[in-house]
């Protein structure tokens, strides 16, 4: 039998995390050789180990998320009034499939983007979908999609992602267009999927900023009403990083 015939077959067929455990095997002392059902185990080990680093590389690029975060580089401490424990309970995405959101709000440069990053690398790793917008993006997205007629594709779009993350909510102001727009997106995916918004105003005032009060009143039910509120506090790491660099 062409041991290397084999190898070609198993590539052939996109198998290839199985091809490249099979030709390490081939490679080992013929005293070190594995029985064949071991064999076949690893095999089918390395090839399902594979399907999900590519799935994960597949999702992250998706993803769009502004910062290659890492949930390990997170800083967690009490004068951030955001400790490790809290990190860890929702590292696990068990609130994604809980179907609950995260509300991160801050001042600048807290990290807020950065944690709800991680959030999101972390997310596709455990094989949900994630879509991140910075607001400004999110609302032209949504000007867009009205004017050219493909708002629609955009709600059927955003309504299959596990995880939404909408960044600097708050910054830019909402017209009735944009209002009516998030408020639709948020019924969509209300009790079925969840969300993380960032943003430097406190929850209390987002009723606030949103504007029309019984459009603001649905918005807000549907946000906040099952949500994790992290408030980050502490100086801009922004500007401990420049500092550190002088």
């Amino acid at each position: 039998m062409n041991l290397q015939t084999t190898v070609d077959q198993l590539k052939q067929l996109r198998l290839h995390g199985m091809a490249r455990a099979y030709e390490a095997a081939l490679i080992l002392p013929v005293h070190e050789q594995l029985p064949g059902d071991v064999l076949i185990a690893r095999l089918a080990e390395a090839e399902q180990q594979h399907r999900t680093e590519q799935k994960t590389k597949l999702y992250l690029t998706q993803s769009r998320l502004r910062y290659n975060a890492l949930l390990e580089q997170v800083y967690c401490n009490a004068a951030r009034n955001f400790t490790s424990e809290q990190l860890m309970s929702l590292a696990d995405g068990a609130f994604i499939q809980r179907t609950e959101n995260i509300l991160i709000t801050g001042s600048t440069g807290c990290g807020k983007s950065y944690l709800a990053c991680a959030l999101g690398r972390q997310a596709c790793s455990l094989g949900f979908r994630v879509m991140y917008f910075g607001m400004n993006r999110f609302l032209e997205k949504v000007s867009q999609t009205k004017l050219d007629g493909t708002f629609i594709k955009l709600l059927n779009q955003v309504e299959k992602i596990h995880l939404l993350i909408l960044d600097d909510f708050g910054m830019h102001p909402l017209d009735p267009i944009t209002r009516l727009a998030l408020l639709q997106i948020l019924e969509d995916r209300y009790g079925r999927r969840s969300m993380i918004m960032t943003s430097q105003l406190p929850v209390s005032k987002w009723h606030e900023f949103i504007g029309e009060p019984t459009i603001a009143d649905a918005i807000m039910d549907r946000m906040a009403a099952n949500a994790h509120r992290i408030e980050l506090k502490g100086e801009s790491l922004r500007k401990n990083r420049s500092e550190k660099n002088v």
